[in-house]
């Protein structure tokens, strides 16, 4: 358990890393960090181009779509945004976000804002699932591995976060049996954050790149923490349906389609504890497997363990 203390500084440094830097012209710069995957994370990358265009909408004007090419690995070092303003209508806001570290552009996102409208309403029910009082968290199963725990993995894996993670149903992190693609992961920041809609919205974008492509490999027993599998986030999409707080528990509940190619479609829907729908996600990953014969991949991509 993290004190308060300590939970409250990881909670402000998320919120810090989704502060950008203003260059003008409606161009941004953002710090990144170092979660111990090879490339930089993409849900910080998503999360900083939401705040990106966000900051270029009048505030009446809520994000509620937002689509983003993966299209090169991002160095853990600053990284360039800047926005489009594509057109400026009466109720919706398009907006265009190129990212880039140096001459590279690594991202690309088109992202669309409305006005707060009402209409017809309905929901998928949430799936009935364990609440998280009780379910141990990622950090904490990664620390019970002990020596059985990837040496590459230590120096990072092992770090409390500002957002945590529970499985629903827990299962053996480096050698899980193959099971059905469906699964679901409580997450919630650790401390509280402002009240700032933005930030709620960016730090929802950021976590939901965490587990995702899980759902592709768990029909097949795979792990990515086993170095047998490579993952990378190819594109990501999402939808915002309703307000929540990313410092309340949200339910992650999560399936895969398919998979081919060397590609898994993975597929997200976010609740509330109450089973309001709040959001929507998709998202493909290009998956490179191990295969008997072959040299063990290094961990690599955006996408984390």
């Amino acid at each position: 358990m993290t004190d308060p203390a300590n939970a409250a500084r990881l909670v402000g440094d998320l919120v810090d890393l989704m502060q950008l830097e203003p260059l003008g012209g409606d161009r941004f710069r953002g710090r990144s960090e170092d979660i111990g995957t090879p490339a930089v994370f993409g849900g910080q990358v998503l999360g900083q181009s939401l705040v990106a265009a966000s900051r270029t909408v009048d505030a009446d004007r809520p994000i509620h779509s937002m689509h983003a090419y993966f299209l090169l690995p991002g160095e853990h070092a600053p990284i360039d945004y800047s926005v489009d303003r594509v057109r400026d209508g009466r109720s919706f806001t398009t907006r265009h976000v190129v990212a880039r570290q140096g001459e590279r552009v690594i991202f690309e996102m088109s992202a669309s804002f409305q006005t707060v409208d009402e209409g017809v309403e309905h929901q998928f029910a949430m799936p009935a699932t364990p609440g998280p009082e009780g379910l141990p968290s990622e950090l904490d199963q990664r620390r019970a591995l002990g020596d059985r725990l990837p040496e590459r993995w230590r120096a990072k894996a092992l770090l409390p976060h500002g957002i945590e993670y529970r499985r629903a149903d827990p299962d053996d992190i480096l050698a899980p049996e193959p099971r059905p693609s469906e699964s679901a992961i409580w997450l919630r920041a650790i401390a509280p954050l402002p009240d700032d809609p933005i930030v709620h919205r960016a730090l929802l974008a950021y976590a939901s790149d965490h587990g995702l492509l899980r759902a592709a490999v768990r029909p097949h027993g795979l792990s990515f923490i086993s170095g047998k599998v490579r993952p990378a986030s190819l594109d990501h999409a999402m939808w915002f349906h309703r307000d929540f707080r990313m410092d309340d528990w949200l339910l992650y509940v999560m399936d895969s389609p398919s998979a081919s190619g060397a590609r898994g479609l993975c597929r997200g829907s976010l609740f509330t504890p109450d089973g309001r729908l709040v959001a929507s996600t998709a998202q493909e990953g290009m998956l490179r497997v191990w295969r008997e014969g072959m040299p063990v991949p290094s961990a690599g991509g955006s996408a984390p363990i």
